[in-house]
This record gives structure tokens, C-alpha cells and sequence, in this order.
């Protein structure tokens, strides 16, 4: 049986503190400075240059403007959603950032998945190929469902935030997990049929069990939320 979290019993504030609000921004940070996906790609294959340089301070520049703004999820002076069954509209701030953590989350993984598959069946990588050519394509498509508010987090109104807040954190831990393992395989693991064999296997077992986890509710903010009275959402 899944575990549940009663809307009712969650400690209420009034205002977020400024540490909070603080500890959020890095998180938005780090959301739009991946967004460019091939330039993701180039600053792990050949680290921080002068265009990444450029790039993160557009977005500290961009999101710092927003937080003072209370503009970004979780750097808002007060939570915004307190009452999980009320209909309210979700703000354009929220749906635009979900939006792009999502395609993130979606889109790095499918890519990798099939620079993997690609490795195996060819014998050779062509991984920086697959992101110039594909990756774009793929956020775009995310983009344009979270535009229309086909995305959990990412829909017109409020109303669903007790549960479609984790199926976004079960797929961020899952990626979190999953991620950094297969950077770390790439370096440790001989870039073979074999053991890019081995790299997709764990890549996909840790996609699996992380993601069961969190259907169970077993990770931080996956238990579902059941209509109460008031609660607040992180």
C-alpha cells in the first residue's frame, strides 16, 4: 500500500523564510543553464568555456531578476499553493519553469538511451551527433505540451498538485540517480558492444528502481497528497 500524506496535518507557513527562498534559486539556475542541451554536451566533453561563461550569466542574470520578483517556484515570499483541492490558475512563472525542467529530465535521458542503443548496434558512439541533431526536436515537442498544459506541474490549474507533483520529483530522482552514473560508466567502462551493453543495463535498472521507489512513495515528496484541508506546496 502506498504511503499517503494528508493535507490536513502538514505544518502551514505563511511566508517562505529566506533561506528557503535562497536554497531554491540554485536549483532554477542550474534548470535554464542546461537547456541548451548541445552546449550541455560540449561543457561535459570538454568543460567551462567563455560561450558557457556567457550563458550562465544570462540566466543569473534572468533568474536572479525573477526571484527578486517572486517569479520562480519556491523562491516566491509566500507559497503560492496552500489548499491542493482548489481550483486556482497556475501562474505563467511556474508553468514556464516545469516546462523546461521536464524537458530536461525527458529529453537528456531518451538521448542518451539512444546513444547507447546507437553504440551497440554500430560499434561506434555518435552521441555528440544524436544531441546536435535531436535534441531540440525533442525539448521543442515537450515545450509546445507544457505550452497547451499537457504536463503534470505544467496544466492550467492548481488543482492536481498533490499528485502531479510526484511524478516531476519520482522523475527528477530518477534521472538524478541515473544521470551521474552513466557519466561516471563512460570514463570506467570499456567502450565496447559488451560493455556498452552493461552501460545501458544499469542506466535503465537505476531509471527502474529509482522511479519504483518513488511510485511507492518511498522518496522525499512522492507520497501522494490526499484532499484536506490546507497544505503547502514546495
Amino acid at each position: 500500500m502506498i504511503p499517503v500524506e494528508y493535507a490536513a496535518h502538514r505544518k502551514i507557513r505563511e511566508r517562505n523564510k529566506l533561506y528557503y527562498r535562497v536554497n531554491h534559486w540554485p536549483i532554477w539556475i542550474f534548470v535554464f543553464f542546461i537547456a541548451p542541451g548541445p552546449l550541455t554536451f560540449d561543457l561535459f566533453e570538454r568543460g567551462f568555456d567563455s560561450r558557457m561563461a556567457a550563458w550562465l550569466g544570462v540566466v543569473l542574470i534572468g533568474t536572479g531578476i525573477a526571484g527578486l520578483r517572486g517569479k520562480l517556484p519556491g523562491v516566491e515570499p509566500k507559497p503560492y499553493i496552500i489548499r491542493f483541492t482548489e481550483d486556482r490558475p497556475n501562474p505563467l512563472y511556474r508553468r514556464v519553469c516545469y516546462t523546461f525542467a521536464w524537458s530536461e529530465v525527458i529529453t537528456f535521458a531518451l538521448l542518451n538511451i539512444a546513444g547507447n542503443v546507437d553504440a551497440i548496434v554500430t560499434g561506434h558512439w555518435h552521441l555528440k551527433q544524436i544531441y546536435l541533431s535531436g535534441y531540440y526536436p525533442l525539448a521543442a515537442s515537450i515545450w509546445i505540451l507544457g505550452a497547451i498544459g499537457q504536463l503534470p506541474r505544467v496544466k492550467a490549474s492548481t488543482k492536481g498538485e498533490g499528485h502531479e507533483r510526484r511524478y516531476f520529483y519520482g522523475s527528477v530522482w530518477a534521472v538524478c540517480w541515473a544521470q551521474p552514473a552513466l557519466w561516471l560508466m563512460w570514463y570506467v567502462v570499456p567502450q565496447t558492444r559488451v560493455g556498452d551493453t552493461i552501460k545501458l543495463a544499469i542506466f535503465l535498472a537505476i531509471l527502474a528502481f529509482v522511479g519504483n521507489l518513488a511510485r511507492l512513495g518511498h522518496l522525499p515528496r512522492t507520497r501522494p497528497i490526499v484532499p484536506g484541508e490546507i497544505a503547502v506546496s514546495d
